[in-house]
């Protein structure tokens, strides 16, 4: 259950910061669907245009990461910060720039991984090796 309201369109509408925002994620995503997360991040205009054009200035533009790439690394780092609903939203962000099964599959293999390993060597409090700094 949110601890906000989420936001609707009439509500929106209402509220001209509001409305450019989601005009833009509207424009910039190519869809009439406005998800959950920006409809929270709404009771703060001033939030949610920051936030939302942080986002744009990462997970949208050109780069040397390719946008699929960019949602899984956003995967990665939702599942260990316990994000279920940025897990969620990413993996289907994932799925629509062509990630398959079993790069999904694989994904997980990863990310389970990593969190074994992490917290072993945290566990361990193994020191990094001096092979490892950069130089």
């Amino acid at each position: 259950m949110a601890t906000v309201k989420l936001l609707s369109d009439q509500q929106a509408a209402a509220i001209p910061a509001v409305q450019a925002v989601f005009d833009d994620i509207r424009a910039t995503r190519k869809t009439a669907f406005i998800n959950n997360f920006w409809r929270a991040l709404a009771n703060d205009p001033a939030n949610l245009k920051r936030v939302w054009e942080t986002l744009k200035s990462v997970m949208m533009v050109e780069g040397t990461i390719d946008p699929l790439t960019r949602e899984m690394i956003y995967i990665a780092v939702s599942t260990a910060n316990a994000c279920q609903y940025c897990v969620q939203s990413h993996t289907a962000a994932a799925r629509v720039r062509g990630m398959s099964d079993a790069q999904h599959g694989e994904l997980l293999t990863i990310i389970g991984l990593a969190a074994q390993t992490n917290h072993l060597a945290l566990a361990m409090q193994v020191p990094p090796d001096p092979e490892f700094e950069v130089r």
